[in-house]
């Protein structure tokens, strides 16, 4: 915390008076200069994203970051409150972070006058500088911009006609700040019509007060394209009033997708020593979003949020972590099987259309599983033919014959080395992983063995069972003829 101090005394220091826009330019360009990270934990928006910011905040414009859900656009807003200086002086007692230089509200207008040289001066950090409204279709004028206060007119005996009666709203408190409005077109169009004057001229009017209140903020709106049709829209000169609109975009990549759930999931240093998550796991899961981003049940203008795998990653170290517990083990691996775990984490993230619907949530987040298990069974091994000649030998049928004479259960509950001996007593298994994978470390090389039993299953050419504890492998004959 910085000491208050006089407004003499601030003058000494050779402290500059800047508008927000300078404020924040100033700091862009030190970064920019000494190379240091400006915006950062925004993964995959290297080449996109942040560079269109950086030109947004150089040419001093009000913000629109559009994109769908789970796309960090909070996350940007939020980002920006670093480009701040560390501290500002304030008029102290200022509700609306009055500058000493220009004093914008009577109060302030009122003790520079009084007291010159001698005005107090306070300093705000810039973590108190940052404020954030979700547009909610409640929200009001007097919200946002402010009203007259009967009380305050009343306690202090002042006609109606006194600046002073007024009581600010949220916008005029972040004067000099930086104020986000999250989900804009939610906000009722008589309610966006109140920002066009702060937006173009820079001041306020309340209740008709002849007010002129220039005020300096920097606005960063969020907004999601599905909004436009489902909810609401901008009115059009609102949006004519927004500098630079900016589209946000989910991650290109799977390896940009590990990183973001990576960095986004709440796994404790505990869960994370006693608990290995093979790299093929975490692939795979970013797969699961991946694919419901292209699957003809769910809705693509409504997206799929990086919240998925963020959730559906802690569902995963949950399941091993409930294994460690009922096995009183000390160590686990996840497992495909764990899989099954973050189906709720699926349900719960994704909008379905009509067919989608009539196939069931449950459904179609196991038909997501199966396909990201089989995009990333190709990656690796040989695909697998759907009609198979006879006499010619697949790299599968040694082990498709030995479900043949043998069957495999699989427990949520078994410990590694009950899991892992079941899986490693099937030799034609083994053989298939060393052929295509042995250069895959070992935690890898074992969650192999089941991601080619379950691509086997999805092909039809295994089996697959499940009860509330296990999955059962048999052979799909064997399968066929127990289901009829």
């Amino acid at each position: 915390m910085k000491n208050d101090t006089t407004f003499k005394e601030l003058k000494q220091s050779g402290y500059t008076d800047k508008t927000i826009n300078q404020e924040i330019q100033a700091n862009l360009i030190s970064k920019i200069k000494a190379k240091e990270p400006v915006f950062e934990g925004l993964w995959g928006y290297e080449d996109s994203v942040v560079p269109q910011l950086k030109k947004a905040i150089l040419a001093g414009h009000h913000i629109n970051l559009l994109g769908l859900r789970g796309q960090a656009k909070t996350r940007i807003a939020r980002s920006m409150v670093n480009l701040l200086d560390e501290y500002m002086p304030i008029v102290k007692g200022s509700e609306i972070n009055d500058s000493p230089f220009q004093p914008i509200s009577k109060f302030a207008r009122d003790l520079v006058a009084e007291f010159g040289d001698e005005t107090p001066i306070s300093w705000v950090h810039r973590s108190n500088r940052f404020f954030e409204k979700l547009a909610t279709p409640d929200v009001n004028v007097a919200d946002l911009i402010g009203d007259i206060d009967p009380i305050k007119a009343a306690t202090l005996k002042l006609p109606y006609s006194d600046e002073r009666v007024l009581h600010y709203g949220m916008i005029p408190r972040a004067n000099r700040s930086i104020f986000v409005l999250n989900e804009l077109p939610d906000l009722q169009a008589r309610i966006q019509v109140s920002l066009f004057n702060i937006l173009q001229e820079g001041d306020i009017q309340i209740r008709g007060f002849q007010l002129r209140m220039p005020l300096d903020i920097q606005f960063v709106f969020t907004a999601n394209p599905e909004d436009y049709t489902n909810r609401g829209s901008i009115v059009t000169p609102l949006k004519d009033r927004i500098g630079s609109q900016i589209f946000t975009h989910y991650p290109k990549t799977i390896a940009l997708a590990k990183q973001i759930t990576e960095q986004e999931a709440q796994v404790s240093a505990e869960d994370k020593a006693q608990i290995q998550i093979p790299d093929l796991a975490k692939n795979l899961l970013e797969e699961v979003a991946f694919a419901a981003r292209d699957s003809e049940y769910v809705d693509a203008k409504s997206g799929v949020s990086a919240r998925l795998t963020i959730s559906a990653m802690e569902n995963l170290v949950a399941a091993a972590k409930l294994r460690l517990i009922e096995t009183n083990a000390q160590k686990t691996s996840v497992r495909l099987l764990d899989f099954m775990s973050i189906i709720p984490s699926i349900t719960g993230k994704i909008e379905l259309v009509y067919e989608g619907e009539q196939e069931g949530a449950d459904y179609v987040a196991k038909i997501l599983i199966d396909k990201a298990v089989m995009i990333q069974f190709e990656s690796i091994f040989p695909r697998i033919s759907k009609l198979e000649k006879e006499g010619i030998k697949t790299p599968y049928t040694d082990l498709i014959k030995w479900f043949n004479k043998n069957h495999l259960e699989l427990n949520y509950t078994d410990t590694d080395e009950e899991f892992y001996s079941k899986l490693n007593s099937i030799t034609p298994l083994k053989t298939v992983i060393e052929e295509n994978a042995s250069e895959l470390s070992t935690e890898d090389k074992n969650f192999c063995k089941e991601l080619v039993l379950w691509a086997l299953t999805i092909s039809k050419k295994l089996d697959k069972s499940e009860n509330s504890n296990a999955y059962t492998f048999d052979s799909a004959d064997i399968g066929q003829y127990l289901r009829n």
